[in-house]
C-alpha cells in the first residue's frame, strides 16, 4: 500500500570491525540520520531541506546521496512518474568514519520503498546503497551501507557478483564509540593504505577475520578479542588520529575485548562485555580527550539488528 508521507531512522555503522577492511560492519543504535519524504505533484526528486550538516552537504538533488539514491530506484522501477520532496536530518557527525553518507542514502531508499508499497526487498536496496557511497567518497563499498541497510553484523563475502552474510551478534555485546573532535576525511585515509602486502601480514589477516567470525558464532569474547588486530590498516590510519594508542590503552585497561578505529576514522570503537563496562570505556576515553583539549562525541549502543525504521509522523 503507498503512502503520501513516510519518516525514517537509518543508522551509524562500524565499519572493518578492525581486521575485515571493506569486508565487515555492524549497525549501531545511535547515532543516525533521519529522513522524511513526501508525496508532491510534480514528476521528480527534490530536495526540500537539510538541517544538521552545518551547510556542508551539497542541495542540488543530483549531488547529494540520499536524494540520488531515491533517483535511482525509481528509474530501476520505472516510477518517474512519482514527485516527492525529501528532508535529511543530520543527528550523527560528518566526516565522523560512523557512515554518515551510508545512513543518508539507506535512509532514503528506505523511506521511498516503503512509501510505495516495497516493491523491493530490502536486499535489492543495496546496489543503490552503493552508488551513493561512490557518490560521496569515490568508492562504492558496502561495509557501512549493508549494515545500515540490514541491521546487524554483515560479512561482504565478494563484490562480484555482490554477496552479503549475515553474522550474528552475541546478545551481551555492546560498542563504546567516540568520535574524537579531528579532522581525517575517508579518500585521504583510503589513499594512505599500501596497495600491496607481504605475505606473511596477509596470512595473519586471514587469520583473525575467521577467530572474528568464529568468535561471533561461538559468542566467545576471549576470541572476539584477540583476532581484533589490523597489520594493514590500523598502523597506517592510527597516525592520523592524535591519542590513537593512549585511547586504546585506555580502552583495554577499562575492560574492553577489543578496540580499533571505526571504518577511516577518526571514530574509534570498543567492544564492551555489557552496556556498563561501554559506558566505563566511553567517559574513561572522553575523559582523556578533554584532558588534552580534544572536543568528543560518545556513544553506547547495542548490535542494531534491525537497520532503519519507520518513525511515527
Amino acid at each position: 500500500m503507498e503512502k503520501e508521507y513516510i519518516r525514517v531512522f537509518a543508522p551509524a555503522t562500524v565499519a572493518n570491525m578492525v581486521c575485515g577492511f571493506d569486508v565487515l560492519g555492524f549497525a549501531l543504535d545511535e547515532p543516525g540520520d533521519e529522513v522524511v519524504i513526501r508525496r508532491v505533484k510534480k514528476p521528480g526528486v527534490s530536495l526540500a531541506s537539510i538541517t544538521g550538516d552545518g551547510g556542508k552537504l551539497p542541495r542540488e538533488a543530483a549531488r547529494n546521496t540520499v536524494s540520488a539514491g531515491v533517483v535511482a530506484f525509481l528509474e530501476h522501477i520505472g516510477r518517474t512518474d512519482v514527485g516527492v520532496e525529501i528532508e535529511l536530518h543530520k543527528r550523527m557527525p560528518i566526516g565522523s568514519g560512523l557512515g554518515s553518507s551510508a545512513a543518508s542514502t539507506v535512509g532514503g531508499l528506505f523511506a521511498i520503498n516503503a512509501l510505495l508499497g516495497n516493491p523491493l526487498p530490502r536486499r535489492a536496496l543495496l546496489p543503490f546503497a552503493m552508488q551513493g557511497e561512490e557518490l560521496a567518497c569515490g568508492h562504492g563499498h558496502a561495509d557501512n551501507v549493508a549494515p545500515a541497510l540490514l541491521g546487524g553484523i554483515t560479512l561482504i563475502r565478494g563484490y562480484d557478483p555482490l554477496d552479503v552474510v549475515a553474522l550474528p551478534a552475541p546478545p551481551g555485546l555492546h560498542a563504546s564509540v567516540v568520535f574524537p573532535h579531528v579532522d581525517v576525511p575517508t579518500r585521504d585515509a583510503r589513499q594512505m593504505i599500501r596497495a600491496k602486502v607481504a605475505l606473511k601480514d596477509a596470512v595473519t589477516q586471514w587469520g583473525n577475520i575467521a577467530g572474528l567470525v568464529a568468535g561471533l558464532f561461538t559468542d566467545d569474547h576471549a576470541l572476539i578479542g584477540r583476532s581484533m588486530h589490523d597489520v594493514l590498516i590500523e598502523p597506517t590510519r592510527a597516525i592520523l588520529i592524535p591519542e590513537f594508542h593512549e585511547m586504546r590503552r585506555l580502552a583495554m585497561a577499562a575492560g574492553a575485548i577489543g578496540f580499533g578505529i571505526s571504518g577511516s576514522g577518526p571514530s574509534v570503537f570498543a567492544f564492551a562485555h555489557d552496556a556498563e563496562n561501554a559506558a566505563a570505556i566511553t567517559s574513561t576515553i572522553q575523559a582523556h580527550l578533554t584532558e588534552q583539549g580534544i572536543g568528543s562525541n560518545g556513544y553506547v549502543s547495542r548490535i542494531n539488528r534491525k537497520g532503519p525504521r519507520e518513525l511515527s509522523a
